[in-house]
């Protein structure tokens, strides 16, 4: 286990499909101190990949095997379907073992507290992949809000909208509670993680959640409200169906307002082959910076490098004592509980109030 020693720390990784092989791997190979000891995979080509990509890697068919030897291992990382965060979350956290779960953290409220509990309980480290607090359009977002260059917020606008009108094969499109399917659990929970994070706790939720392509099983288009405890109102779509794509960001103030379009180029740039630490890592180019102040008097502003590998040199640096994990999983409790309550409000019609959650 995580110790005082500096030998790097030896990562488990359960699954590489796209969270697993676009995003862990790379991060986890890319961080000083962490080593990638061993892939989870029984797909052959899978396993072909993760032999080119990460020869180094133990591969391993049954996750059991990790388990039944915690010692062998310093973290463990959950990249499988939805439905495994659970299941494999609480095996680690009985095998003693640290553990990072891709989120989002269960498909329930009541699930996800559980796991939280289990991990405190045991004194297991727990902690869940929000990368995208490490967007770099949402970096600047913070930025600006925490510097008062906005005056005092009234509204938050965020959008992750693709046009995916044929549907594709994979869980993501399966119906069963199980499965957290759908752009809701998908794209909300960025979406929803990152508006808490920038003005706190909400009140009440109303949502929009609708099926629009023919034959699609899950959710695959979105519009959620929340209303935070201090006044601002966030409007989250998330859609696979949206053939012109709205501002990725737009924070409305009282003195000014801040609008961007684009994805942060991180995630693009890892299915590349691209690495934290390469020339131009996380960057914007200058003519997609956002703009900030009023129509008329309007300015680019630089966007910050985006850096999605500061998840992990933070997970590393925690499980050496030094300081926190990167997000609380409290965090990631909230978020699914707020999801929840959005189905829930489609399907009612109703704005719903957020129940107190428990005392940290």
């Amino acid at each position: 286990m995580a110790g005082t020693s500096q030998a790097p720390l030896r990562v488990g990784l359960l699954g590489y499909g796209l969270a697993g092989r676009v995003f862990h791997a790379p991060l986890i190979a890319a961080t000083p101190g962490l080593r990638l000891h061993a892939v989870v995979t029984r797909d052959p080509e899978r396993r072909q990949q993760v032999r080119h990509d990460h020869p180094d890697a133990r591969l391993v068919e049954d996750v059991d095997v990790l388990w039944r030897t915690p010692d062998a291992l310093d973290l463990v990382v959950v990249a499988t379907p939805n439905r495994l965060h659970v299941p494999m979350a609480r095996a680690a956290v009985a095998a003693g073992i640290p553990v990072v779960v891709d989120k989002p953290l269960a498909a329930s409220g009541a699930e996800a507290r559980q796991v939280v509990d289990e991990a405190a309980a045991h004194g297991v480290p727990l902690t869940v992949f929000q990368n995208r607090r490490w967007d770099g359009d949402f970096l600047t977002a913070r930025r600006l809000v925490e510097g008062g260059e906005l005056g005092r917020v009234t509204r938050f606008e965020s959008r992750f909208e693709r046009w995916r009108p044929e549907i594709k094969p994979g869980w993501r499109e399966k119906a069963g509670a199980d499965e957290a399917g759908g752009a809701l659990f998908d794209l909300g929970a960025h979406l929803v993680d990152q508006a808490v994070q920038l003005f706190g706790p909400v009140r009440s939720v109303y949502a929009e959640v609708d099926r629009r392509r023919s034959g699609a099983e899950v959710d695959d288009d979105a519009f959620v409200a929340l209303t935070h405890t201090g006044g601002v109102r966030s409007h989250l779509w998330m859609s696979a169906v949206t053939p012109q794509l709205g501002p990725r960001l737009r924070v409305l103030g009282d003195r000014a307002g801040y609008t961007t379009y684009g994805l942060d180029p991180q995630e693009a740039a890892l299915r590349d082959g691209g690495r934290p630490g390469t020339p131009g890592w996380g960057e914007v180019s200058p003519d997609r910076y956002g703009l900030l102040g009023v129509d008329g008097d309007l300015r680019p502003v630089p966007t910050e490098p985006g850096r999605y590998e500061s998840f992990y040199a933070q997970v590393a640096a925690s499980l050496r004592g030094d300081g926190p994990m990167p997000v609380d999983a409290r965090d990631a409790v909230d978020t699914v509980t707020l999801i929840e309550l959005a189905h829930r409000s489609s399907v009612e019609g109703a704005v719903l109030p957020v129940p107190p959650a428990p005392a940290r």
